[in-house]
């Protein structure tokens, strides 16, 4: 099927990527360019040298910010970590904290955090899209959300990235158990511990609905 405008004919597949690209174009605006230069950086968290990861990290990333206790160089917590992520767009911790703290506080943005959650990932995103651990880390905040499906792409797309990672497999599982999609959950359960994955939060969960199976013995 087709449009007609001012005698040019489109097809309805031209309007659904047009429109397409407007969603995406509309959300990368709101959220700002990652690129735009921020202190000394940005730069790759991944492969930042010590010290210029030292600088920014010392002044606005410290322990008690990491830790949720207090701001460093503002009152506002949330300001602290947003320069850190303007001037590191992938910086995993500091992602992770945005997140926990916007759920501590029950406030999308945090005061002074200027982006929500999911602008200051959708940034991380555009800036590092090869970065896997950036959307386990995003699964991990929409697992916490509430939001199991969009964890799972973040999560599955990041194991198409990462290969077999214990972390990535048990984080789906739990996304996974969400969903109630219990043979998933149980696959990527026995993967991650497999590899190694201490934690039996993921085991536990099955468990309780029910649905957990030991892996057969091989003689």
């Amino acid at each position: 099927m087709k449009k007609t405008y001012r005698g040019l004919h489109y097809p309805l597949t031209f309007f659904a990527l047009f429109g397409a690209f407007q969603l995406v174009y509309a959300q990368s605006s709101m959220c700002g360019n990652p690129f735009t230069k921020a202190g000394n950086g940005p730069y790759d968290f991944r492969t930042a040298e010590p010290g210029k990861r030292s600088v920014v990290e010392n002044a606005h990333f410290t322990a008690d910010v990491q830790t949720m206790r207090r701001g460093a160089s503002t009152k506002n917590l949330a300001a602290d970590i947003a320069y850190t992520l303007k001037v590191m767009p992938n910086h995993h911790q500091a992602l992770l904290t945005m997140g926990n703290w916007s759920l501590k506080t029950g406030s999308n943005p945090p005061i002074g955090a200027e982006y929500t959650v999911e602008c200051w990932f959708d940034r991380a995103l555009r800036y590092a899209p090869d970065d896997a651990m950036v959307k386990v880390v995003y699964g991990i905040y929409l697992i916490k959300r509430g939001k199991p499906q969009e964890a799972v792409n973040q999560l599955e797309a990041a194991l198409s990235q990462a290969g077999d990672n214990a972390n990535v497999h048990y984080n789906l599982g739990l996304a996974y158990v969400d969903l109630k999609q219990y043979d998933k959950a149980l696959e990527s359960a026995h993967t991650a511990y497999r590899l190694g994955f201490p934690l039996p939060g993921l085991k536990n969960k099955l468990a309780r609905a029910g649905a957990w199976r030991e892996l057969p013995t091989t003689k």
